[in-house]
This record gives C-alpha cells, structure tokens and sequence, in this order.
C-alpha cells in the first residue's frame, strides 16, 4: 500500500504543479491589468498636463502677438540723441511690463539687423538725408513707425551775448573771434557743409579758419568761452545737450547753405506692428521737441556717467512735466 501511495503521489505532483503554475499566471495577469490601468490614468494625465501647457504656452504667444508684454530688443548708435531716446524707452516699457535688450552697433549693422528681423526697433534713423543710403538698401524690410524730432539741422551758433544774428553777420567780424570757427572732427558732415558750402557762400573763407578737432574739444572750447562771456563762433548740430547747458542760439542762415531740416525716425522690424500693436501705437505718440532732448541728452550725456543711464531718465522723469509727457505717450 505504502508503495502504491508514494507512486500515486509522484504521479500526481506534476498535475499539482501545473494547478499551482496555472494560478500564479492567473494572479500575475490580474495585477498587470491592474497596472496597466494605473499606466493608462497616468498616460490620460500626462496627456491632460500637455494639453494645458499647450494651452497656455498659446495663450503666452497671443499676449505677445498682441503686445501685452513680451521682449523688445533696441539698436543703439552711440549717438547722442539715440542713447537718450533709446533708454527713455527702456525705461517706459520695463514700467509696462516688457523686457528690453539694447544692442549698441555701427549705423550699417542696425539697419541690416533690423531687415533680418534680429532686432526690433531703432529708434535714431535720420532721412532722408544722413541715412539715406541705408533707408534706400534696407527700407522696402523695414516699418516707419514715428517721426519723433523733425528740427535735425547742421548749424553755425555763437553764444546768446554776442550781437550777431546771422551766418552773414560774420562778415567785417573775424577780429571779434579771433578769425575761427571752432570746428569738429574733419571728416565730419558738418565739417564739409561749413567749409564748401557756407563759409564760401558767406564770404567768410578769407576771413575766417574753421578750426578741425573733436566734438569734445569743440565743447572744452564752449564751455571756457561761455564762463567767461567771451564770443566764439562753434559747429554745432540739433539735437544736442549743449543747448540746454549753455547760453548760447544759432545763427541764421537765410542762404540755407548749411542744409535743409532732416526728421529722427522711429523704425522697426516688419511685422513689429502687429507683434506689438500697443508699443506701435505708443511710439505713435512719440514726440519731443529740442527743449525736452536736450535736458534729457545733458543729463544722460553730461551730468552722469557712462553706465548711468537709467538714473539719469529717472531724474528727468521725476520733473512732473516731463512725466506728464510721457503719459500723453501711452494715454494715461
């Protein structure tokens, strides 16, 4: 009997085996589906995560397709006027919620950066005369957005108390200022107007010299003549800061031989307008006129350093008529 049970049990024990795989595969399978339930909700979620981020990354690219915020880059020329007018905006639109990059550049790259669309806006381009070669290359890629300053003249001026008028008044008056112009850089536009056209056209060339140096010797010369109230005759351009820290007026020019009036243009990317409709409808709204540049030119330029620029808006922003301006700017 023993012998008999022990070879009914060994027949037996595969079957108990194959019973007892069987319900282990069965179990194993149950709890797979069980996770490959939890795998499909967490699949669903992850789904339901993107479609959100989707959706707001859409609704980011609408507010910055509409103009609410997003980042405007500006091409700066290290020019007087254009450091001024450049971080005056900096600050307004950073106050507006923007982020502002300034990239400084030589004349020709701006333009060209603003065709290929690697910037936003500049806000310096004088027309039609100065840049004019760039606007004729690169004006059919580009928006005109603002004529902001339409005084940019090349001029003669003499300070406020000494009784001349006009370039012609020179004339018979070389011994009063010691017989020159103090002049600029020689290579300069306004170098070539006063020594072709000018002083030739007002009889001045045998009378006077035009004195070639550097804009900041220029000023040097100035600032000592007008301490001391002595009359000088100097080159001198609008816009600059000098008119608001000097006493000092330019001379007529009846002939009009130091040139025509050119306008400052607010220009920018194609496509900026409707990428910013808000900041192209404020630079709309841009203007100034030679009293506001100027006291905003002298102190970033003159009373503050190279660096402080952003102190040097916020002072002249502190002045309620100033502020005022810009309000006007944005419809406030």
């Amino acid at each position: 009997m023993t012998s008999i049970r022990k070879m009914m049990g060994r027949q037996w024990l595969p079957f108990l085996i194959l019973t007892l795989l069987l319900g282990l595969s069965v179990l194993a399978i149950g709890c797979g589906d069980d996770e490959n339930t939890t795998d499909t909700t967490e699949a669903t979620d992850s789904t339901e995560a993107s479609d959100a981020g989707a959706t707001e990354t859409t609704e980011a690219d609408t507010q910055a397709a509409a103009g609410e915020g997003g980042s405007v880059h500006i091409g700066l020329i290290p020019w007087d006027e254009d450091i001024a007018a450049t971080y005056l905006w900096k600050n307004i639109l950073e106050n507006e919620g923007y982020t502002v990059e300034i990239t400084q550049l030589d004349v020709a790259p701006v333009y060209s950066g603003l065709a290929r669309g690697d910037m936003d806006l500049f806000l310096d381009a004088w027309l039609p005369a100065t840049h004019g070669d760039y606007w004729a290359e690169y004006g059919d890629q580009l928006e005109d957005l603002k004529v902001w300053y339409d005084n940019g003249l090349l001029t003669l001026a003499v300070p406020e108390y000494v009784d001349v008028q006009t370039i012609a008044d020179l004339q018979g008056q070389a011994d009063t200022f010691g017989g020159r112009i103090i002049g600029i850089e020689p290579g300069s536009g306004l170098m070539r107007v006063t020594r072709d056209e000018a002083m030739p056209g007002y009889g001045l060339d045998e009378e006077y010299t035009l004195v070639e140096g550097s804009t900041p010797a220029m000023l040097a010369e100035l600032e000592r003549a007008t301490n001391n109230e002595e009359p000088i005759v100097v080159t001198l351009w609008h816009p600059h800061w000098a008119y608001a820290a000097y006493p000092i007026r330019d001379l007529e020019d009846p002939e009009g031989l130091m040139g025509d009036a050119e306008e400052m243009h607010a220009v920018a990317r194609q496509g900026f307008s409707e990428d910013f409709p808000q900041v192209a409808e404020w630079l709309g709204n841009f203007e100034m006129n030679d009293d506001q540049l100027g006291t905003l030119e002298d102190l970033i330029i003159n009373q503050y350093d190279q660096g402080q620029e952003e102190q040097a808006v916020e002072e002249w922003l502190s002045d309620s008529a100033n502020q005022d301006l810009v309000n006007g700017w944005l419809g406030k």
